[in-house]
């Protein structure tokens, strides 16, 4: 529903609004009915907020800007706790002149006329119309103001039924009905501010919506890879949900999957409440289960280094750890140091002060290698002593994928090979290390030798 159609509807509001006020006060005039005057009232006061309602709308539709950054909404609220101070205000006038005048203090003659009944009548029916037109726009758009408008609107309808029904009883020869209706009007007006007034002011307060919280809280905890649920802050403004969540994921958690999680609770949440406007914080915390060997190489990737052959042990209680870390084969060996002992540092401050951290800087270029097939003749020696090789140790068989190319580090040598799924990846390891050196005592231009290791009962991998 747009801004415009909005105010469409406020605006034919306060033209039935008008309308309805000048017609009771000319009814109240000629009739002397405090029953209809309270209408007229009632119905004059619905006329200013609809005043009201209308510059709110305008300015509610309003987007967020550097100085209101939750947008204009709350500026309906307002106008809807104006409408709720008016509403008291009319109550307690019209309870005041009923008393009056059933204590004989202000006695007034009601004359009941068919076109003050044809009036009230009417009014009912525009009431009935206005009241169902507002309700369903404001549902749809969350809007205070204008539900407080279907609410002024249809207070007034079960009121004139109470007005037409005293009129009734004042032409059939009770006079007091007259000041009975008036009262039992500020009743239904008195009632209408209560609740208009309440849902108000929990709006102000940001209280809310009733049920949203545990619901919220449900969705969230459902959502694979959420440790804890830490807040939920819920603040209604006009037909937007302001919605901040905060949850704990594991710091072993890859940043990606981090950022998955936090796309699966703003879609599990904006499904729920469409009109939900959702922030999520995710905080990395560690878990108790975190082995040595995660924390160091988490350590690692948030530092944006590569390491590898990472080794820990414990040496008379002493934790030792060392590691193998990468670095641009070109990185001057001051630069490359102050980066090993930043990492060694952090470390340390991870696992503790006394714990032993040496690192082994090894080159490894960031760049592109411009690489050919190695000749037939050398890619069939090479790979019938990788074939002999292999022989040598049966955890190893059918050996394929053999590819052998030549760049200006030397040789590299990749090769698939099946083994049983039940084997360890240590063992098979050991077996590819042990061939890897035969074939470089053969082949020593053999820079790097790459062996992809499958299971037997797996598919062959692609390349």
């Amino acid at each position: 529903m747009s801004s415009s159609e909005k105010q469409s509807v406020a605006l034919i509001s306060m033209g039935a609004s008008a309308l309805l006020a000048g017609a009771k006060f000319l009814a109240a005039l000629f009739t002397g009915s405090l029953g209809i005057l309270s209408e007229a009232i009632h119905s004059l006061i619905d006329f200013g907020a609809t005043i009201v309602t209308y510059f709110a709308i305008r300015v509610s539709d309003r987007p967020a800007d550097d100085e209101h950054h939750y947008g204009h909404a709350k500026i309906e609220s307002v106008a809807a706790l104006v409408e709720t101070g008016l509403l008291f205000l009319t109550t307690g006038w019209i309870c005041w002149e009923a008393i009056r005048r059933l204590l004989g203090e202000d006695i007034h003659e009601v004359e009941v006329t068919w076109w003050a009944v044809a009036i009230i009548a009417g009014s009912i029916i525009i009431d009935f119309n206005r009241a169902r037109a507002l309700k369903k726009v404001a549902d749809k758009t969350s809007s205070e103001a204008l539900e407080a408008d279907a609410l002024h609107f249809s207070s007034d309808m079960w009121s004139s039924i109470v007005v037409l029904v005293g009129l009734g009883a004042v032409w059939a020869g009770i006079p007091a009905a007259d000041s009975i209706a008036a009262l039992i009007v500020s009743a239904f007006i008195a009632h209408a501010a209560w609740e208009l007034g309440a849902r108000t002011v929990n709006t102000l307060m940001d209280t809310a919506p009733a049920g949203a919280t545990e619901i919220v809280r449900g969705l969230v905890n459902d959502v694979h890879g959420v440790l804890a649920l830490k807040s939920i802050r819920l603040r209604p403004a006009g037909a937007t949900m302001f919605t901040s969540i905060v949850v704990e994921v594991a710091r072993t958690m890859p940043i990606d999957d981090i950022v998955r999680t936090k796309d699966a609770i703003t879609a599990a949440v904006q499904e729920r409440f469409p009109n939900a406007d959702i922030t999520v914080t995710a905080n990395p915390v560690p878990l108790d289960s975190e082995t040595v060997f995660q924390k160091v190489m988490l350590i690692a990737s948030r530092r944006n280094l590569a390491i590898h052959h990472l080794n820990a042990q414990q040496i008379g209680g002493r934790l030792a750890i060392s590691f193998d870390l990468e670095v641009d084969g070109s990185m001057p060996l001051g630069e490359a140091h102050e980066r090993a002992t930043e990492l060694e540092d952090a470390i340390r401050t991870e696992l503790g002060s006394d714990a032993e951290v040496e690192s082994h800087i090894e080159p490894q270029p960031e760049r592109l290698l411009q690489g050919h097939d190695a000749p037939k003749g050398l890619t069939a020696e090479v790979s019938a002593a990788l074939l002999t090789l292999a022989a040598a140790h049966p955890r190893l068989t059918d050996i394929h994928q053999v590819r052998l190319r030549r760049n200006e580090e030397g040789l590299f040598l990749h090769y698939h090979c099946r083994c049983s799924p039940t084997e360890t990846v240590e063992n098979i390891h050991d077996d590819i290390d042990r061939v890897e050196a035969g074939l470089k005592d053969r082949f020593p231009d053999i820079r790097r030798v790459i062996a992809h290791a499958e299971p037997l009962d797996a598919e062959q991998h692609a390349l």
